[in-house]
């Protein structure tokens, strides 16, 4: 079975794309892992406590050297643990949608996102047979009833990949702890990212296939490619608890690109000239807010087109 067609490949945005969207004024922009987290903000807003993403391996199901752990599909994740000699894909199916992730062959833990709603899931472990040729190894069927439907957009995965002791969540609470609403915190993480992360250009000409953030190395670095705003951004604004998703998809319908939308019961201004709609997922693409695009075009649905979610 050919699986390679499904899963999203981070692309870099083209140069000539990203200074056509580059001109402009250089905006500001101000604005999660475990069970029973701490609150950490001592005088500013409190923390609802920190969502936790974790492995369970006396919990997991097992076929030789697979291990899937499906105890926490409520809190809307599945985590996996694999050893093979052969390259691997999870694939995870529902309601006629599939997404197909690389995990690692050597035990590495992945914890992958149930964005896909309430309902029944198929998993499955795929080993590579020859080229783009896979073959199934584990298959199991789940029914999954969330606790809540923003459980798997304030959680840690593969894709925004952070913990309590991350660097990245740290300042997230540092900024956080000045804040007296969510809609404010959102607002210095804006602030903060957009103003310290620069675009990467060399990166973006050089990055390879399967490529995977880490939200700390972008801090440290204070530059990345699209993925790596978008998967900062996720880690901050979960590990303070607002359900944010990471997106990829096609900006104007010609190039790949990857971005955020956040959900708040709030409505306020996020910038001067960025207002959040409240009950509703609102769009945050701080690569081009940080490098000079308006917030109108950020806010027009129709530039956007969202293909997978994480």
């Amino acid at each position: 079975m050919n699986t390679s067609t499904r899963h999203p490949i981070i692309r870099a945005i083209s140069l000539p794309i990203l200074v056509l969207f580059f001109i402009g004024l250089m905006l500001g922009f101000s604005t999660q892992l475990g069970e029973g987290r701490q609150d950490v903000h001592a005088a500013g807003i409190q923390s609802s406590g920190f969502a936790d993403a974790v492995f369970n391996a006396s919990k997991a199901d097992k076929k030789g050297d697979i291990m899937v752990d499906c105890s926490s599909v409520s809190s809307g994740y599945v985590a996996v643990s694999c050893k093979a000699s052969k390259r691997l894909k999870f694939q995870v199916v529902k309601d006629g949608s599939t997404y197909n992730y690389d995990i690692k062959s050597d035990g590495s833990v992945s914890i992958l996102p149930l964005q896909l709603g309430n309902g029944s899931y198929k998993f499955r472990v795929m080993e590579n047979i020859v080229d783009s040729k896979y073959a199934e190894r584990f298959s199991k069927t789940v029914q999954v009833t969330l606790s809540d439907p923003n459980q798997p957009f304030i959680r840690p995965n593969d894709y925004a990949k952070y913990t309590a002791s991350s660097a990245c969540v740290q300042k997230a609470a540092e900024l956080a702890s000045k804040c007296k609403t969510k809609l404010e915190v959102i607002s210095s993480v804006y602030k903060f990212v957009s103003t310290n992360i620069k675009y990467d250009f060399d990166k973006a000409k050089t990055v390879k296939s399967g490529y995977m953030p880490i939200p700390d190395d972008t801090l440290r670095d204070k530059k990345g490619i699209c993925f790596d705003y978008a998967s900062l951004a996720a880690s901050m604004l979960r590990s303070q608890g607002i359900p944010v998703k990471l997106v990829f998809g096609y900006g104007e319908g010609s190039y790949y690109h990857a971005w955020n939308v956040f959900y708040t019961e709030e409505t306020g201004w996020v910038t001067g000239s960025f207002k959040t709609t409240p009950n509703k997922w609102n769009r945050l693409d701080l690569t081009f807010i940080a490098n000079g695009s308006p917030d109108d075009y950020v806010a027009k649905d129709a530039n956007y087109s969202d293909v997978y979610y994480y």
